[in-house]
């Protein structure tokens, strides 16, 4: 009986994997938006956290920099724990993290406190994040992941535009005299709900053949991203140092080497941290390319528009957020529409959206010509409403490219690798696109630095538009 009883399981565990109930997927969406929203949230309080806890710009920045960075560097390795250990429970403990760090930077005492809180607040993100996009790969199939991945692309978009609009309406709000702290405190209610709602309803699951940590691997990869990010988020501020270029000449040598030593782990039979042979994936390869330019664009845009239309036309943080709601509204309307135009069109619909969003950057663009600086809702609608369903059509597509040909037992360490690539692309579309608007001010005026700045962006989606001819005309 006992032989039996292992032959059976080993034979069905396979051809049964658990299955994402709607509950369980509301849950792992509900713990994709936190990380990406707390990257955003935290741009509006800035002004009222350096005030209150006398903090420089250079401390003010790291308040940031400290988040991105520690995220970016750990997602992969978040990723690959959680193939080895348990998605599940990966997701509710770096759910639990997410939730204490979120209390630790609301109740920080100091600048240099809360710069320690959000740099641990990033790495639990980095333990939480890529569970989601691997258990949606190893507990969905057919149509139900391609809605799925949907749902999840329209909760990606909305979380980093929401996330603008929430911090200013909660630091406006000043919610029992608690002013900025607002933006961190109110993780923690939602944190305790997602993590009952997960033990219930989200299922384990985790490679069939644990994997080794790739130590050599996650220490090069750590240094790689580290000396891209670092500079590329703390250089503008500090006026562009010798450090930073020295950072960012180091940054191809220690690329270079992480790909040896992982080519080499792959030829002697080791587990590399990011194995060579996901690269050979033509989907997984070409989806990525394209979203390193659509995450440089989407990124440089929100800083953009933000600074603009707060120092330049005067809105609050308020108005300001709320001028890119008819940007989130189409983002999630057109996104659910996205599986079933996929299913009849192929990625021709990413073409189709990149055209679709170079329309709506020229009315903005447009918009900020006839209309400056009275700019708002009603002025930035056409634009703001256009781009947004355009970057819907594209968005969600490239994740289900991406990771469409990822086998499940590596889901974990697929989604890390796409994640990590759109938190780079976050900083260097902030740090291009941003540093070039900035420099032009001086010469060409908030107005002129900012439709310059467009029409820089609307080059970028010509390049997505372009390169978006080469994916596979289908979606797996």
């Amino acid at each position: 009986m006992t032989e039996t009883g292992t032959l059976t399981t080993t034979v069905r565990a396979p051809t049964t994997p658990p299955a994402l109930s709607g509950l369980g997927l509301f849950t792992v969406l509900l713990g994709a938006a936190l990380p990406l929203i707390d990257f955003f949230i935290v741009n509006v309080a800035l002004p009222t956290i350096g005030h209150d806890l006398n903090a420089s710009e250079a401390v003010l920045e790291l308040v940031v920099a400290g988040y991105g960075v520690a995220y970016a560097v750990l997602l992969v390795l978040g990723g690959r724990l959680g193939d080895l250990f348990g998605r599940r429970r990966l997701f509710l403990g770096g759910m639990a993290a997410f939730g204490l760090t979120s209390l630790a930077c609301g109740l920080a005492p100091t600048a240099w406190t809360l710069v320690a809180a959000r740099v641990a607040q990033g790495a639990a993100s980095a333990a939480m994040l890529p569970q989601v996009l691997a258990t949606i790969q190893s507990a969905t199939s057919g149509p139900r992941r391609a809605k799925a991945m949907g749902l999840y692309g329209a909760t990606a978009g909305l979380s980093m535009v929401a996330g603008q609009i929430l911090g200013g309406l909660l630091v406006a709000a000043d919610i029992a005299g608690t002013g900025w702290r607002s933006v961190f405190l109110v993780n923690v209610p939602v944190v305790l709900l997602g993590l009952v709602l997960a033990r219930r309803a989200v299922p384990e699951t985790r490679s069939q053949r644990p994997e080794p940590i790739d130590t050599p691997g996650t220490i090069l990869l750590a240094v790689a991203l580290l000396a891209l990010l670092a500079p590329l988020t703390e250089g503008r501020n500090a006026g562009w140092p010798l450090w930073t270029w020295v950072s960012l000449a180091l940054f191809p040598l220690a690329a270079g080497s992480f790909y040896l030593v992982e080519r080499r782990a792959d030829r002697l039979g080791r587990t590399p941290l990011v194995p060579p042979s996901l690269f050979a994936l033509t989907s997984l390869r070409r989806g990525l390319i394209m979203i390193v330019p659509f995450s440089i664009g989407f990124s440089g845009f929100m800083f953009v528009i933000a600074v603009a239309l707060q120092r330049g036309a005067g809105l609050g943080p308020v108005p300001a957020g709320l001028a890119l709601a008819p940007m989130a509204v189409t983002f999630f309307v057109t996104s659910l529409c996205g599986p079933r135009l996929i299913a009849r069109y192929g990625t021709r619909v990413v073409t189709a959206g990149g055209l679709i969003q170079g329309v709506g950057l020229a009315l903005i663009a447009l918009a900020v010509r006839r209309s400056w600086p009275d700019l708002g809702v009603m002025e930035l609608l056409p634009g703001a409403a256009v781009a947004g369903a355009g970057q819907a059509l594209q968005l969600p597509v490239l994740i289900r490219i991406v990771l469409s040909e990822v086998p499940p037992a590596r889901a974990g360490v697929g989604s890390g690798v796409m994640a990590t690539t759109q938190q780079a692309a976050f900083a260097v579309g902030v740090a291009t696109l941003g540093t070039l608007f900035l420099s032009l001010v001086p010469s060409h005026g908030m107005r002129g630095a900012l439709v310059t700045t467009l029409l820089v962006q609307l080059a970028g989606v010509a390049l997505t538009t372009a390169l978006s001819l080469r994916l596979p005309r289908t979606v797996g």
